[in-house]
């Protein structure tokens, strides 16, 4: 086995354990974080990252072939569509009428416009 090889294959390796890592601290993150919006985001980065490294990894082992070309065109759609799906997510979850917490001194200065506000907050008075 040459250097080349085994430079190869030690890149290909790094990147898998990498983008294992980062999938399992996504999942914790899932698990452990305390609600529906930081949990989204631990899902999305994370999960985005760790998916990017694992496709690199594997793209880096299989060397120049269909296989790696095969592997960057799904990483590459996976890359587009998951960002989109957290999205579709979180606004559907913001129009329904879950909001984050807002620390103190952050409160709102004005109401949400109506198509957003949640159907059992009333009007505010002009």
């Amino acid at each position: 086995m040459s250097w080349l090889a085994s430079l190869q294959e030690i890149l290909a390796w790094g990147l898998i354990l990498s983008g294992s890592f980062f999938l399992l601290v996504g999942a914790f993150g899932v698990v452990r974080l305390p609600d529906f919006w930081t949990r989204l985001h631990a899902a999305s980065v994370l999960d985005s990252g760790g998916m990017l490294l694992l496709f690199a990894g594997m793209a880096v082992y299989s060397g120049l072939s269909l296989v790696s070309v095969k592997l960057v065109i799904i990483a590459l759609f996976l890359f587009l569509t998951a960002p989109t799906a957290t999205h579709a997510a979180a606004n559907a979850a913001y129009v329904s009428g879950l909001r984050p917490r807002e620390a103190e001194g952050l409160e709102a200065d004005e109401p949400a416009p109506p198509e957003v506000r949640p159907k059992t907050q009333k009007e505010p008075a002009p």
